[in-house]
């Protein structure tokens, strides 16, 4: 009998939850049109729902005319970005997940007590870029083994990393291993910048994963945790696919295949994970469904206050 394996945790995390959730609040107390900085979180579905709403979603501070209201997505901006806002005395929200911010406090305080960083990420990423600008002089971004192997550091430089926040867990250690192997006296956060989501949703895909013969992710292709998922999945040996929602599901990808593994990125909702499993049931002749859970999430971050305060 073929059969869906369901991951959890899967999906929102707190930080995306509390980015829309922003979002939508403030289109109740301010109106449209409202500007984003960027997408408020790396999936399609969400950011063309929001848009239908009046939401306006802009690349620079620029586009936005002056002394209109702008949220900063849940990725985070740099320093630049907010001097740039307040220039055009922007009423500025701030959806920057609290882990990112986490680590640009980091950022900070390494920078300040005179420390050269390296940052392990994916240098076109936003996040990546707006951790970067809090210290763009002391710091260097890193994704691979070979990026670490070039670093001319001396044994007596002040020396710290940082990573993003969406990475695999997996290719992380690699990282950190490499970069306390070539400069002994590197120092690093007192707990994992890698959000919990991420680790969670991680463990999840990698229990599943041997189960199936097909593993389907539903993330945004610009999406850095849902393709680490994807990534972790054909690492087991199973065949995965990234998909946007239930149409991306073809019979080429089922071919041979009686059990599949679902999950979803941290920033897909959850009726997109529903449209999939109806059309793998009614469509494709899955038919039993299953969850495997590892963990339950109690993670909850507080909208700002100026939100919850306002009429």
């Amino acid at each position: 009998m073929k059969e869906i394996i369901v991951a959890a945790p899967r999906g929102f995390c707190a930080g995306v939850d509390r980015a829309i959730s922003i979002v939508e609040k403030a289109l109740e107390v301010y109106g449209a049109p409202l500007y984003v900085h960027h997408e408020i979180v790396h999936n399609k579905h969400v950011v063309a729902g929001l848009r239908e709403k009046g939401v306006v979603f802009v690349d620079t501070i620029d586009e936005i005319p002056a002394a209109q209201t702008v949220i900063f997505s849940a990725h985070g901006v740099s320093p630049a970005v907010v001097a740039l806002a307040k220039e055009k005395n922007l009423k500025i929200l701030d959806a920057t997940c609290p882990l990112v911010t986490k680590v640009h406090i980091e950022a900070r305080r390494y920078a300040r007590e005179g420390y050269k960083i390296v940052l392990i990420g994916h240098k076109d990423h936003i996040e990546a870029r707006g951790t970067y600008g809090e210290a763009p002089d002391q710091m260097t971004i890193v994704e691979t083994l070979a990026d670490i192997d070039l670093l001319a550091f001396s044994p007596t430089e002040k020396l710290a990393y940082l990573t993003q926040t969406t990475l695999s867990v997996r290719d992380t250690r690699g990282l950190i291993e490499r970069l306390r192997e070539r400069f002994p006296q590197i120092e690093g956060p007192s707990s994992s910048d890698i959000c919990y989501a991420t680790t969670n949703r991680q463990e999840a895909v990698s229990a599943i994963a041997p189960k199936v013969k097909v593993m389907f992710v539903i993330g945004s292709r610009n999406s850095s945790n849902s393709n680490r998922l994807k990534e972790l999945a054909e690492s087991e040996g199973t065949r995965a696919f990234l998909i946007d929602n239930a149409n991306d599901i073809s019979t080429e990808q089922l071919a041979g295949a009686d059990s599949v593994g679902l999950t979803a990125g941290a920033s897909a909702p959850e009726v997109l994970v529903q449209q999939v499993t109806a059309r793998l049931k009614d469509e494709f002749g899955f038919m039993t469904v299953s969850e495997l859970r590892l963990k339950e999430e109690d993670v909850i971050f507080k909208l700002p206050k100026e939100l919850l305060t306002a009429s």
